[in-house]
């Protein structure tokens, strides 16, 4: 079998997270960050991994299930158990004995939702049999160092079991390793607790395999792809951390941004060239804006497809299953949900449009909505082209209004109706002459 097998460690408690959630699945950029973990291996190299072998605890039940449900190739994802928390060694072991043919593996983390793909592809590409990862922080810490020999690493050592010299090193390990099949098969079996935390170290394949003579290597990497999460403060971090890669990423292909720093972005986010966000803008996930569109101050956008020239905003939220046309335009404190709209349509301020579908050119004035939920279904609303709806109109659905159909201001519709129709609700107006000082004089004499 050609290719790599990518082992993921997600059995981790995450305690520190103080979360009922599992911590590989807490979000980073709208995704999971055992679901980052996940796509990196995918798309490491010029095919990606093989297999994809997560490791998790007996009791991690919804992280096999977040993993299930995505979009893998067939029989790419292996569940493998680690039964005891034994330490990173034991977890490597209980996904080998699952592995398929593959002669070369990556061994990563599933809380490290910065990795690059391309750091992962120089581990797996590497011919040594023990490749190891490393980074030089800033601040070293408590990282586990990188021992050197020559060119070649000789050892990893954990901070807690490093004496003075060691710990003054500023080589650090990343976590991820590339392992050759001869490598796991020579130097799993020989791994030892014999340490400060009573644990098997994956990281002691690195002098057994120097010892024994086998090549190892080193692969660098920047700081900001070794990055794990196991706390709300290190979620955050790695929040900004991504978004400001993500920014970067679209400034670079033409985006235009007035504030990147208050623009916050998904991981799959799609915006073509010549797109302006202006400040304090929210993308969730399952957003595209095409080009030359100008997404207006404190919009909130999530599940919706937006066509070129378009103008969204300010303080508009368009919410999942919204498409919105060519040169339309959605204006100040405008929801919808569900909803088609036209090219060149207008939905200019203070209305819901939910579950419906505008044509082309349709006006919708100020403070209209639609009546789309009964309490228990929810109902579609169709508006034809060039139809213009009058301000603080009710549309009860189901209901059509036909093409260049006008709908006077203030009325309630629950009846379709025809092209080119007019429509007005309102009551007529009654006048009674002088009823504003009556009622002043009779409500005085109360307060006496």
């Amino acid at each position: 079998m050609t290719g790599f097998a990518a082992i993921i460690l997600a059995a981790g408690k995450g305690t520190r997270m103080k979360s009922a959630l599992p911590k590989v699945l807490h979000e980073i950029a709208g995704r999971p960050m055992l679901g980052h973990a996940l796509a990196a291996a995918q798309s490491a190299g010029a095919a990606g991994a093989t297999q994809l072998l997560l490791v998790t605890a007996p009791d991690q039940q919804a992280v096999r299930d977040y993993a299930d449900s995505l979009d893998l190739p067939r029989n790419c994802l292996t569940h493998c158990l680690q039964q005891q928390q034994l330490g990173t060694g034991d977890a490597v072991r209980a996904a080998f004995d699952k592995a398929g043919k593959q002669n070369r593996f990556i061994v990563m983390f599933g809380d490290t939702p910065l990795m690059r793909a391309e750091v992962l592809a120089e581990l797996a590409n590497s011919k040594s049999d023990v490749t190891v990862l490393g980074f030089q922080p800033d601040n070293a810490a408590a990282y586990g160092r990188v021992v050197m020999q020559g060119d070649t690493p000789s050892a990893i050592i954990e901070y807690k079991d490093a004496d003075a010299d060691t710990r003054a090193l500023s080589l650090c390990n990343g976590g991820a390793m590339g392992l050759s099949r001869r490598a796991l098969e020579a130097y799993l079996p020989q791994l030892s607790n014999d340490n400060a935390q009573g644990e098997y170290y994956l990281p002691d394949m690195v002098s057994l395999a120097h010892d024994d003579g086998a090549a190892t290597a080193l692969v660098m990497a920047q700081p900001d792809d070794t990055m794990g999460v196991d706390s709300r403060a290190g979620q955050a971090k790695a929040e900004a951390l991504m978004q400001a890669r993500l920014r970067q990423k679209f400034l670079d292909d033409g985006v235009g941004m007035q504030d990147p720093d208050s623009v916050f972005l998904s991981f799959d986010t799609e915006i073509a060239a010549d797109v302006m966000l202006e400040p304090h803008v929210k993308i969730n996930v399952g957003v595209s804006i095409g080009t030359g569109t100008l997404i207006k101050a404190f919009t909130h956008l999530e599940g919706v497809r937006i066509g070129e020239n378009a103008q969204i905003g300010p303080y508009a939220r368009l919410r999942p299953g919204t498409n919105v046309g060519d040169e339309a335009k959605i204006g100040n404190f405008v929801e919808t949900k569900k909803a088609d709209i036209g090219k060149g349509a207008k939905v200019s301020h203070l209305s819901y449009i939910g579950d419906a579908e505008l044509g082309m050119e349709v006006n919708i004035g100020a403070g209209t909505i639609t009546c789309n939920y009964d309490g228990f279904n929810k109902h579609l609303t169709k508006i034809g082209d060039g139809a213009f709806i009058g301000s603080n109109s009710s549309l009860i659905a189901p209901v059509s209004i036909g093409k260049g159909a006008y709908l006077g201001s203030s009325s309630a519709v629950s009846k379709d109706v025809p092209d080119d129709a007019l429509v007005v609700t309102r009551a007529a107006p009654r006048q009674i002459a002088g009823w504003g000082k009556k009622f002043r004089a009779r409500n005085a004499k109360k307060d006496k």
